[in-house]
């Protein structure tokens, strides 16, 4: 039952990435602009990246063997910046980031999703995973700086409207700033993205290798 839920789900999560894709070409083919890229993606992009949050709960419940914490991390990071910086922080969307996140995500996903869903019920074909263990390397850096292009507009336009910060004073006695919070997460990129970046190396040698010696 399990497994059948899992295959479902990749491949539901797979042909909507690959929709999404589909709609972003379409709107640069059609003659559209970055500043009309969000509007025409946004339904999608927050339906299947917050669909991603059933991740946590496979890792919690062991349908699959990833790590908890690792796939909280991964999962909130693409959230965060779905939800706090391109839905709340309208400039985010206006951003050059944005068209270089969203490709970066869509191919990435359509690649993983597939991957999984297909490993559910036989063995990926060689091509598969090399596009796994190899695509990353460009997808990695533009995903990261498409992330960190539209945090900053956003942390800008937080900035400048005050949005979502608090004062003193009040009546809680507390302030909370929320383009401090955005700042801080954008540092966060420079301990974390390094060993994961790496890791995905050391993965791909360790698949591929492997896959050439077979």
């Amino acid at each position: 039952m399990s497994k059948a839920y899992l295959v479902a789900y990749n491949t539901v999560q797979t042909l909507g990435w690959s929709y999404l894709l589909f709609q972003m070409i379409n709107h640069f083919l059609s003659g559209g602009e970055v500043k009309t890229l969000y509007d025409n993606t946004r339904l999608t992009l927050q339906i299947f990246q917050t669909g991603a949050v059933l991740e946590i709960f496979h890792a919690m419940f062991g349908l699959v063997r990833s790590s908890i914490q690792v796939t909280i991390q991964q999962v909130f990071s693409r959230v965060y910046v779905t939800w706090a910086i391109l839905y709340m922080l309208p400039s985010s969307q206006l951003s050059l980031g944005f068209p270089l996140l969203l490709f970066a995500w869509t191919v990435t996903e359509i690649i993983r999703y597939s991957m999984y869903a297909v490993s559910l019920v036989g063995t990926p074909p060689y091509f598969l995973t090399w596009l796994r263990y190899t695509f990353f390397i460009i997808a990695y850096p533009m995903g990261v700086t498409g992330e960190l292009l539209c945090s900053f507009t956003g942390m800008l336009y937080a900035q400048e409207h005050d949005i979502l910060s608090v004062h003193f004073p009040n009546k809680y006695n507390a302030t909370f700033s929320f383009p401090l919070i955005i700042l801080g997460i954008m540092l966060l990129y420079i301990p974390l993205f390094p060993p994961m970046y790496l890791h995905m190396f050391g993965q791909r040698k360790k698949t591929l290798g492997t896959k050439k010696e077979e």
